[in-house]
């Protein structure tokens, strides 16, 4: 995977936790036609980068905390 890829899938990442539509590690690996694995690296890389997003076991989806909401807004989509 190149970096440009990886980056891609971040920012799909990002976009779905802020929708709270990830559904699970699986389903997100399925989605993206990788290994869960892979997905929980991905997740491990962005809490690196200063995102809050964490899984939310009632919802069955990854999530981002208020305060990166409006950063990740204001970084992709302005």
């Amino acid at each position: 995977m190149t970096r440009t890829e990886k980056n891609n899938l971040k920012v799909r990442i990002l976009r779905l936790a802020r929708l709270k539509s990830t559904g699970s590690p699986a389903d997100l690996a399925s989605r993206f036609d990788m290994s869960e694995r892979n997905v929980k690296r991905l997740i491990h890389e962005l809490r690196q980068e200063g995102y809050e997003i964490r899984y939310c076991p009632v919802r069955r989806s990854y999530v981002l905390e208020a305060v990166y909401q409006y950063m990740f807004l204001n970084i992709f989509f302005y």
